[in-house]
């Protein structure tokens, strides 16, 4: 075990110090592979579908003709998406090395699908797919009114995913390789085996598993999968409504999101080696670490809102850069910057997308840890 250098109160885990020493699926992600078909409409979209302002729904039977609305009335973008695959490309985005994030999901043998691995295998995630021949790859309907992005899902393949394809050889080869996990909420609509074997493997083998609440229906409709899943947790990612949808899943008799994150970082956890850390974002208010009966807060750096482009993507941007910086043993608040400076990029593009490389003053976090580490060394041959 490696701990945290600077004494800053970081994760003690088996855990890789610099980029360089990354082995291929460091990270392994899983969640739902999208395509996101985005388009600036007028606010009666809205309506016209039953979906609010900066919602994030699955779709129902009678929401489905909006993808088609989409291409054939307006000026549709295609990105390649779905919330953890986002979280993957921005984490290898930061971290600048090909195949050290791993994903996982279901996709159907189309031009979607292969548009999503030529993206994913572009940015450096190696894209490990589960290949359903029958059903269309998954898309999502992202509604852009202003600054506001509302997110209408068709799961379709991505809904298919199925753990025997985790059990195949080369899937497991992917898991054993890791240091760290992290799967998005929206995949307890889908596969909830498939994450408790990972939970559970992580659990035993003394590696980080993370999840994110993802969105409040999660919460609201699904917590009898989440729930159980968070004695597995050591961190747990989500924002303020997110957070106050698991307080009421939970039980608790409280919207205060500090209270909810302690109470959540206090359950019972299954590997005692670490403790649970819960951190919920606010958007442009302090980010929320919760840890060993404290929270503390993160300023996030202003964003003028005249560069506001898209805000959608900004939380599994968040994800990606913290883990780019946590995987690395990194102090908490190096890690809570490497996320906000990943999400304040992505929130002045359009889509989840970024410039070539990240800017050298986070490429700096990675030269300190090497420094410290040198500093250390000299420190004991004297």
């Amino acid at each position: 075990q490696l701990a945290c250098p600077l004494d800053l109160g970081c994760h003690s885990v088996r855990s890789i110090s610099t980029v360089e020493e990354m082995a291929e699926s460091s990270l392994l992600v899983m969640c739902n592979p999208l395509l996101d078909i985005s388009a600036n409409v007028p606010a009666e979209m809205l309506t016209k579908y039953s979906v609010k302002a900066g919602d994030a729904i699955l779709a129902a039977p009678e929401q489905l003709p909006v993808f088609e609305d989409l291409v054939q009335n307006f000026a549709v973008d295609y990105i390649a998406g779905g919330s953890a695959q986002n979280t993957a490309r921005v984490c290898a985005w930061m971290l600048q090395k090909p195949k050290v994030v791993s994903y996982i999901g279901c996709v159907g043998q189309d031009k979607f699908g292969d548009i999503l691995r030529e993206a994913a295998h572009k940015d450096g995630v190696n894209a490990h797919y589960m290949i359903d021949e029958a059903t269309p790859t998954g898309k999502c309907a992202v509604l852009v009114v202003g600054q506001e992005r509302s997110l209408i899902t068709d799961l379709q393949a991505a809904n298919n995913y199925k753990l025997d394809h985790l059990l195949r050889e080369d899937s497991q080869t992917i898991l054993k390789q890791s240091h760290f996990a992290y799967i998005s909420g929206f995949f307890c609509t889908v596969s909830p085996d498939s994450i408790k074997h990972v939970a559970e493997h992580c659990a035993a083998n003394n590696k980080v598993f993370a999840m994110n609440v993802s969105a409040p229906f999660v919460a609201q409709f699904f917590g009898g999968v989440l729930v159980p899943l968070i004695e597995y947790m050591d961190i747990l990612f989500g924002n303020e409504d997110e957070a106050k949808a698991l307080g009421k899943s939970l039980g608790l008799e409280t919207e205060d999101v500090k209270a909810i994150a302690l109470h959540v970082a206090a359950m019972p956890k299954k590997n005692s080696a670490r403790p649970r850390t819960v951190i919920f974002t606010q958007g442009s208010a302090p980010v929320l670490v919760a840890a060993e009966g404290k929270v503390t807060e993160y300023e996030v750096p202003c964003v003028p809102s005249s560069e506001i482009v898209d805000t959608n993507g900004a939380g599994d941007a968040f994800v990606g850069g913290f883990m780019s910086q946590y995987m690395q043993a990194l102090p908490m608040e190096k890690a809570v910057a490497a996320g906000n400076y990943a999400a304040g990029v992505v929130i002045r593009r359009s889509g989840c997308t970024y410039p070539r490389s990240p800017s050298s003053r986070i490429a700096c976090l990675s030269l300190i840890r090497v420094l410290v580490r040198c500093a250390k060394k000299k420190k004991k041959k004297k």
